[in-house]
């Protein structure tokens, strides 16, 4: 008797905190994706007020259970007939869509941004197409950016080419027009995911010479891998370029982030890799790529290599020329 007493109190907790999650999910969703004010707060508080009945009555009411699970049905259905899009008005920055064609190991990648920046709100937007030559990549880059101290890192690759190209690809969310980026509604459809295909004088040099408010501290580490391995991750970004341009998808700041991206993506030569908090915490993803060997280190520390990865000094208070590219790299000096 005690033990079925036992199991009925577990039963009854794991239901109690479900229910209460997907109300907590549920109440945010309509918060944040119902654009009538008075609808969202009427909704809101009928789900509410349905879980509310449903706790105080639970043991003893299939009708409160009855409203609570209608009343999710139809958030459900309505929640999964928002869909994404590529057909939005878009800050000006993420409006183009970046695609590729191959030929063989010849790789024609379309729309690459090359943003002309006089501050981070005052800029130029260019594109150009550029082809890359599959057997000509050398290495892939790892970028971490830090603005909010060390547990919070953008991150993303730049993949570079012994003919003196390179590509920066940074996976992040697009943008509507006088739309802020918001890492609470992330969770709820709101941003379309984007990858950022740019010149490494763009993305990169805005976030070590543009940005001020807050300023940035990035750091540039070199994947350890095959280049077949490497080989491997360029053309699944390629691949996912032209998907999403086919395809949309959300943005989702857990699951579908710079990070997440990133490890995605190298699931390709990595089918073990697996999914750990560090890269969750997007700033200790630098620690979980050098406990793994996913870094080349040179024979040094975590901290001294982190020294030399630190780029900023390196171009702080330069013009971003056409140099930029070779100013940057010194972490195998």
């Amino acid at each position: 008797m005690k033990i079925k007493n036992i199991l009925e109190q577990i039963f009854y907790v794991v239901f109690l905190i479900s229910i209460t999650l997907l109300t907590i999910f549920i109440d945010l969703s309509l918060y944040f994706r119902v654009d009538n004010a008075l609808l969202s707060l009427l909704s809101i508080l009928i789900f509410s007020l349905s879980y509310i009945s449903l706790i105080r009555l639970a043991k003893s009411s299939f009708i409160t259970l009855g409203t609570y699970l209608t009343l999710a049905l139809l958030w459900l259905l309505w929640y999964g007939s928002i869909k994404p899009s590529n057909d939005r008005v878009w800050q000006k920055d993420v409006a183009v869509l970046s695609y590729a064609t191959i030929a063989n190991n010849l790789i024609t990648v379309h729309n690459i941004r090359n943003i002309n920046y006089t501050t981070e709100s005052e800029y130029e937007v260019s594109y150009y197409d550029e082809t890359f030559d599959i057997d000509k990549l050398v290495d892939i880059d790892f970028l971490a950016t830090y603005w909010m101290g060390p547990d919070v890192a953008h991150t993303f690759l730049s993949f570079a080419f012994n003919d003196g190209k390179h590509l920066a690809i940074s996976i992040e969310a697009r943008k509507e027009l006088d739309e802020d980026y918001s890492m609470i509604r992330g969770f709820f459809k709101d941003n379309e995911l984007y990858y950022v295909v740019a010149d490494e004088r763009d993305l990169i040099g805005v976030r070590t010479n543009i940005r001020q408010d807050p300023p940035e501290d990035v750091y540039m580490y070199q994947i350890n891998a095959d280049i077949e391995d490497q080989k491997r991750v360029f053309l699944n970004y390629i691949g996912k370029l032209n998907e999403l341009k086919e395809e949309p998808e959300f943005y989702n700041t857990l699951t579908k982030n710079c990070t997440t991206g990133i490890w995605h993506n190298s699931l390709v030569n990595y089918v073990d890799m697996s999914f750990d908090w560090e890269i969750i915490v997007s700033g200790f993803t630098v620690n979980y790529l050098f406990e793994h060997g996913l870094l080349k280190t040179y024979g040094l520390s975590f901290e001294e290599l982190r020294k030399k990865a630190y780029i900023n000094s390196l171009v702080n208070d330069q013009v971003i020329d056409k140099n930029y590219s070779s100013k940057i790299r010194n972490i195998s000096e």
